[in-house]
């Protein structure tokens, strides 16, 4: 007999964070309408003065996305041709592509099995074996922070630029520190999906370094700080007003939906590490004192058959991320061979999210625990 059951556990809704605000979010498209200010208007600055002051920097500067952001980064960093960038392997492509697109190469190291960020001991391997790094992009993944001191450390050693990517830890600590101020720069994304989402894309850079936030600015408008005066060869990535409008009203409920999903994530956990299964479920590490979990990741071997018997009873899952880095097509000429970066490579078998949003409903999580014991006890 086919299945009875209609519930159904999307691994993303947004319905449940933006309906109750769609007054005020529409209420503020008027307000940019009826100043006719679409380019950075009022609202961007005040966002950018209202985001600086929400996690603790100095400087925000608002950009197009959060791949812009670590272009913008990197070209403030004097990062090009010729350079090298160190970056894990494990993660989202941006973080890599940004490197090769200022002319720099990526050098893709492994992660932490436990964490999926970068290894601080891979780190100190390649600044012995890559005399050419110039920066390093330690990549906070799915909301919690990289093990940064030893980062920080070596990166001060070599006189590294330390570019935090944050895309998706806005609000995450790192031993009681937050992150955002912890290297040089950092950046952000505010892609609808990221616990602080846009109606579309945008980004962000901080920095706590005042000549860095003029440059950042000016590299945003082509590199200009005077109209039709361009003291460096930047490119057009602004912030949409429309967007930093959104975004204001969105702001101070970001505390809220962050505590609903350490609920979550915390209630994941209280069924499932005691389950026995075979699975790994992600716990904090001891230096993560702020996890924000953007997302939920579970490790099994059996990834791709859980994955399916999931989508059987109706719940959403993704895979972040099914190819390392080091083994996409466009990065095969730099000879990475297969199994150089092994837990990067055995966490691309194995991962596989979770619900996680703010929006899980009564029962929901139950719901997914439940599937998930279903596939493996039979």
């Amino acid at each position: 007999m086919p299945s009875l059951n209609t519930r159904t556990v999307p691994l993303l809704d947004l319905r449940p964070q933006n309906g109750p605000l769609r007054a005020e979010i529409e209420a503020a498209i008027a307000n940019v309408f009826q100043s006719q200010y679409f380019i950075l208007g009022p609202d961007n600055k005040k966002f950018e003065e209202e985001m600086a002051a929400w996690l603790g920097v100095p400087h925000a500067i608002g950009c197009a996305n959060g791949s812009d952001a670590l272009l913008l980064a990197l070209m403030a960093a004097g990062v090009g041709p010729g350079d090298e960038v160190a970056v894990p392997s494990f993660t989202f492509f941006a973080t890599a592509g940004s490197v090769s697109r200022t002319g720099a190469t990526p050098v893709f190291l492994d992660i932490d099995p436990l964490t999926f960020n970068l290894d601080p001991a891979a780190l100190e391997q390649a600044a012995r074996q890559h005399p050419r790094i110039k920066a390093v992009i330690p990549v906070h993944l799915f909301g919690g922070a990289a093990d940064m001191d030893p980062i920080l450390a070596t990166a001060a050693r070599q006189g590294w630029t330390v570019i935090e990517d944050g895309a998706q830890s806005i609000g995450a600590a790192y031993n009681h520190r937050p992150c955002f101020g912890l290297g040089h720069m950092a950046t952000l994304s505010f892609f609808p999906s990221k616990n602080l989402g846009a109606f579309g894309d945008a980004g962000m850079v901080t920095t706590t370094d005042g000549a860095k936030a003029e440059l950042l600015s000016a590299l945003r408008v082509h590199g200009s700080r005077e109209k039709y005066k361009h003291e460096w060869i930047g490119f057009n990535s602004r912030l949409d007003t429309l967007q930093a409008a959104i975004l204001r009203v969105k702001l101070p409920h970001l505390n809220e939906w962050t505590a609903a999903r350490q609920r979550n994530a915390a209630r994941y956990q209280e069924l499932l590490t005691p389950a026995g299964l075979p699975i790994t479920v992600p716990a904090a590490a001891a230096w993560q004192t702020g996890h924000i979990w953007n997302q939920f990741v579970i490790r099994t071997p059996r990834r791709d058959e859980l994955k399916a018997h999931l989508a059987a009873a109706g719940i959403g899952t993704e895979i972040y991320y099914p190819i390392a880095l080091h083994r996409q097509p466009c990065y095969l000429d730099l000879q990475y061979a297969e199994g150089s970066l092994p837990e990067s490579e055995r966490a691309c078998r194995e991962v596989l999210a979770l619900p996680i949003h703010s929006g899980l409903r009564d029962g929901d999580i139950e719901y997914v625990c439940d599937a998930i014991a279903g596939f493996f006890i039979k």
